[in-house]
């Protein structure tokens, strides 16, 4: 029977002050059960506003205080199970999110969700009677704490966070600094499905549970990961957040070039020439404070080089 950090336990700062909600060891399963970014607030699309007077926004559920966890250390995060509750919302804007001058009031959408999805097995949406959508759960905001002041929850930084990366998926590992003793890992934010850039403000959002293995990695192997960092169906990529995309794609390009040339023992030049072979970026998000961008690069060519994660 794993630990279970109930979604009584949410925050919307990610903070070394916060106490924990629970704590494990390295090696740990725990079940994070969350609620929804607009902390579940939105029920009805008639009330898009939502029912609760000051909701917090982008609740995480945690802090999770991993025992052997240490600052310097990376922790690694298996994304083992990702379950959903049974309906998603989304919401328009009126000041956020590429297309918030188109309008003047928020208006909010319910989708429920349904089984087996032309012949398949997959859960999907029906957005309208012509599409049905499969879903594709993902984690929105995931992160640890930060060493100086804390972060709020909509923002994403070099500790995680409002990374809004629809990779960190089921069968992902990701990777995150420990900042502080215990790390103290929190998440929240589900999406049931959300597309590269998350113009609109929003993902499907949802609430539901994530089941996760910790592991505190030490060491060399854990010096040389450009955290954030993910893997994620046969590719790592690194992810990273700036003011401007051109600033957070630079970042995400430089860092996963760095961790190429050390990984696979190449000189810049090498490293360069794979990087522009090889690697593929994306735009994670255009909607939080900060932007982010990641920068993939192909699994199998570091394993054929001998490289293993840790």
């Amino acid at each position: 029977m794993y630990m279970t950090i109930t979604s009584e336990h949410v925050s919307g700062i990610l903070t070394k002050d916060a106490r924990p909600a629970a704590y494990c060891k390295s090696g740990d399963t725990v079940i994070f059960q969350t609620r929804d970014c607009y902390d579940d607030a939105v029920v009805s699309e008639e009330r898009p506003l939502g029912d609760k007077a000051d909701p917090i926004e982008n609740p995480a559920t945690g802090p999770l205080y991993v025992e052997d966890a240490a600052p310097g250390d990376v922790l690694k995060v298996e994304i083992l199970d990702i379950r959903l509750r049974d309906w998603g919302v989304m919401r328009s804007s009126t000041m956020c999110g590429v297309f918030h001058e188109d309008f003047r009031e928020r208006t909010a959408r319910i989708f429920p969700f349904y089984e087996g999805g032309k012949g398949t097995e997959e859960s999907y949406i029906r957005f309208d009677a012509t599409l049905s959508l499969p879903l594709d759960p993902m984690i929105g905001v995931i992160g640890t704490a930060p060493a100086g002041e804390g972060i709020t929850t909509d923002t994403p930084g070099n500790h995680g966070g409002n990374m809004d990366c629809k990779k960190i998926v089921k069968g992902s590992v990701l990777y995150l600094p420990v900042c502080v003793p215990g790390g103290l890992l929190s998440m929240g934010d589900l999406h049931a499905l959300m597309g590269d850039g998350e113009v609109m403000i929003c993902g499907l959002e949802t609430a539901g549970e994530v089941t996760v293995r910790v592991t505190a990695v030490k060491g060399g192997a854990a010096a040389l990961l450009p955290t954030p960092f993910l893997c994620c169906r046969g590719r790592v990529m690194t992810v990273q957040s700036a003011a401007t995309l051109d600033e957070a794609g630079d970042l995400a390009a430089k860092a996963m070039k760095e961790f190429v040339k050390a990984a696979l023992g190449k000189d810049d030049f090498e490293a360069g020439m794979l990087m522009s072979l090889l690697s593929d970026m994306a735009v994670c998000q255009v909607v939080d404070p900060l932007k982010t961008v990641r920068a993939e690069f192909p699994l199998e060519a570091l394993s054929r080089c001998g490289y293993r994660l840790p």
